[in-house]
């Protein structure tokens, strides 16, 4: 699940060994995104909600450690000092929970092949958002990406009878919540720190909540399943410092090519792991999609490549 982009100035390393150690941040925060379904199927037997509410707390200690080691508490308290950027925090932590309470339910309930299909269309919908909040208007390749992608998902819902909405809620979600996150001045570190400590409260009442109802697996169902929910944390905060670092690196660009590995190791492990079902409705929705997506990022190269043109 890749983060917002990160507000954090370029690395000032040499050009060939920056892109390198950019690119190997890169492929290891898509990698560990991209895996993230094997460890919340281990924490199956905890229902999707614990498993949030334990990542939201146990975020706080581990984030607030690593904004302390790069000495960014001045600049992270500056930031907060403004209630616009208050705000635009309380109703980003309230999405991405959302996203992270549907992508844990899409892996417990066996429909990871739903979130695959969720963020390989996450591009598209930022782009559709950017057109209707951000007044960008969309280029002729864009506008066939889109429609593309829209083809796809209606394939999907016509074969199945039903449209994929799981897979729309988490793409929806997260375009959202990326948008919300691109409108205000505070990097990925910082803004974590601050969506967890707005959510820590409640999710604590939730688990105290669970656990005066019999239903709190923590402390309840062996020491394995309470150790990996205590590295939520870890879990949640390491592959975000990899990605701002490999923001700090590489283009923006490579880095938008990197994030299709996270859903086609969902998908990988959706069909060859856990044999969830991939039909020829699976087949035509995913190939209209990444036909799109491939016009999308054909169209993003050549725009760079026009604008790195000597004017004549």
């Amino acid at each position: 699940m890749p983060a917002p982009p990160s507000n954090s100035p370029p690395d000032p390393a040499p050009a060939g060994r920056t892109s390198l150690a950019g690119l190997a941040y890169a492929l290891a925060a898509f990698g560990v995104w991209g895996a993230f379904p094997i460890y919340f199927k281990a924490l199956a037997p905890t229902s999707p909600l614990e498993v949030v509410c334990h990542r939201i707390i146990w975020s706080v200690p581990v984030v607030a450690l690593m904004l302390h080691r790069h000495h960014a508490w001045g600049q992270w308290l500056e930031a907060l000092k403004s209630p616009r950027v208050r705000r635009t925090l309380v109703l980003s932590a309230l999405l991405v929970s959302g996203n992270w309470l549907g992508f844990v339910y899409a892996v417990e309930s066996g429909q990871v092949l739903q979130s695959s299909l969720g963020y390989f269309i996450n591009p598209l919908v930022n782009v559709v958002l950017s057109m209707v909040f951000l007044g960008e208007r969309l280029r002729p390749w864009q506008k066939a990406s889109v429609l593309l992608a829209l083809a796809g998902t209606l394939t999907l819902a016509l074969g199945h009878g039903q449209a994929p909405w799981l897979a729309l809620y988490l793409a929806f979600s997260f375009a959202l919540y990326g948008l919300l996150r691109k409108q205000v001045a505070i990097d990925a570190l910082g803004g974590l720190l601050a969506e967890t400590l707005f959510l820590a409260p409640a999710s604590l009442a939730c688990l105290v909540w669970l656990a005066a109802r019999g239903e709190l697996a923590f402390a309840n169902a062996g020491w394995r399943l309470s150790l990996f929910l205590l590295a939520g944390g870890v879990v949640t905060s390491l592959p975000l410092v990899w990605f701002t670092r490999a923001t700090r690196r590489i283009s923006l660009t490579t880095v938008g090519i990197c994030q299709y590995i996270t859903p086609s190791l969902h998908l990988a492990l959706a069909v060859f792991a856990y044999g969830e079902a991939f039909g020829a409705a699976h087949l035509a929705a995913f190939g209209l999609i990444w036909l799109g997506l491939a016009l999308f990022m054909g169209e993003l190269f050549l725009d760079l490549h026009r604008q790195r043109q000597p004017a004549a």
